[in-house]
């Protein structure tokens, strides 16, 4: 016997009806985890929120050649996870939302929790 699903099918419709509001809200969510399901783009956003970096401080931290660094840095902007500024030659990029910031710092403390239980 299965115990990843019902033994009998049922709707609780009271249930549903209640979810059924939130669920296109919780669709539109789908688009800022994938901006945040690259490696390098997590560890772009992670630096930002530490501090302001130019571009080539990026493309050093990550180990990414600077038009790899540019177009990450582009979507970022794009969802509105980043920002950015020229200060003469150079073009410093901070975070824009300290919601993300909040959404990796609670993902580190998670998985801190989850080595700590193994």
């Amino acid at each position: 016997m299965s115990q990843e699903r019902c033994q009998e099918y049922c709707v609780h419709k009271e249930k549903i009806d209640g979810l059924k509001p939130v669920m296109q809200d919780a669709a539109k969510l789908a688009p800022l985890f994938k901006a945040l399901s690259d490696e390098t783009r997590v560890k772009i956003i992670y630096a930002l929120a530490q501090q302001e970096l130019c571009v080539c401080d990026i493309a050093e931290l990550t180990g990414c050649t600077l038009p790899a660094v540019s177009h990450h840095l582009r979507l970022l902007r794009t969802m509105g996870l980043a920002r950015c500024r020229k200060e003469g030659k150079f073009i410093y990029y901070t975070i824009d939302d300290h919601h993300v910031w909040q959404i990796i710092n609670a993902a580190f403390e998670h998985m801190k929790e989850a080595r700590h239980h193994e």
